[in-house]
């Protein structure tokens, strides 16, 4: 049984990527005030939860239902994040865009941090392969949620974490540590689309 959980856990830290989600979390907050940066982390980290939770109740009869195979969905998923992660190395260390977005912090919260960095892809994909009606009872589903919940709780605390870092390192080092981060957010990317678009040719084949 420990056994189990332990994996469980690790599968779900490694989909979820508390640590990956802090470079988006830092480009996405530079400049902002302790306090709005402690909410859109809040934020995010609720918003994530309530994708995961009904990606565990209803994806699997919801991907089912409309025919998307899992690897596709993962392909998207990988594409969406390398979008994001080259603004992070090209874009400006202030984009006029962001400064005009920063009044509105849901908006913020919600795209890329909470979709599709924490709540990504392949999150939603593990949740349904790890809560399987097929395989797994309501109680062994239960649990399951329990330890997503336990990751993500950890993940609200790297954030908040996150918020010291830059204020001791400043803006201008936040952007450097920005573009750095970007390209290993980039090779992350590439990497679940790559292994989206093999599997999708597996299945089909």
């Amino acid at each position: 049984m420990f056994d189990s959980l332990a994996v469980q856990f690790v599968v779900l830290w490694a989909v979820i990527d508390p640590i990956g989600s802090i470079p988006v979390y830092l480009a996405k907050t530079i400049g902002l005030p302790i306090e709005a940066r402690r909410k859109i982390a809040l934020n995010a980290v609720l918003i994530a939860a309530g994708i995961l939770i009904f990606f565990l109740i209803g994806g699997q009869v919801l991907l089912e239902s409309m025919q998307i195979p899992l690897p596709a969905f993962q392909a998207a998923g990988g594409l969406v994040l390398l979008l994001f992660a080259l603004t992070m190395i090209f874009g400006e260390s202030k984009p006029e865009k962001e400064m005009k977005m920063s009044s509105n912090l849901n908006e913020l919260a919600v795209y890329p941090l909470a979709v599709p960095s924490i709540a990504s892809p392949g999150a939603m994909m593990a949740v349904v392969l790890l809560t399987d009606n097929h395989r797994f009872n309501l109680f062994e589903q239960a649990i399951t949620g329990g330890i997503m919940l336990l990751v993500l709780f950890i993940t609200y605390l790297l954030l908040n974490a996150a918020n010291k870092i830059q204020h001791l390192i400043g803006n201008a080092g936040a952007a450097i540590i920005s573009r750095v981060m970007g390209l290993i957010l980039a090779a992350i990317a590439m990497n679940n689309l790559l292994i989206g678009i093999r599997d999708f040719f597996i299945q089909v084949s």
